[in-house]
């Protein structure tokens, strides 16, 4: 079975969020795309005991994602 998802605003409902508001879309966006947040997502959606069988705590998943970009 399949199963389709599309989520989009009339074209009033844009017109009304102005310009600051579809640039700070566009940019949430752009973070949803990028492979380390899907990562810290994945990871986040884990048990505790799944995290400890990979030597993490929930709280360092956003480190150990980011560890080589990010001095924390």
């Amino acid at each position: 079975m399949a199963a389709t998802d599309i989520n989009t605003l009339s074209h009033a409902d844009t017109e009304r969020r102005g310009i600051f508001g579809r640039a700070f879309d566009f940019l949430v966006r752009i973070a949803e795309c990028n492979h380390r947040v899907r990562r810290v997502q994945a990871l986040s959606a884990m048990s505790d005991a799944q995290l400890a069988a990979r030597g993490l705590k929930r709280e360092d998943i956003t480190r150990h994602v980011f560890q080589d970009m990010l001095y924390v």
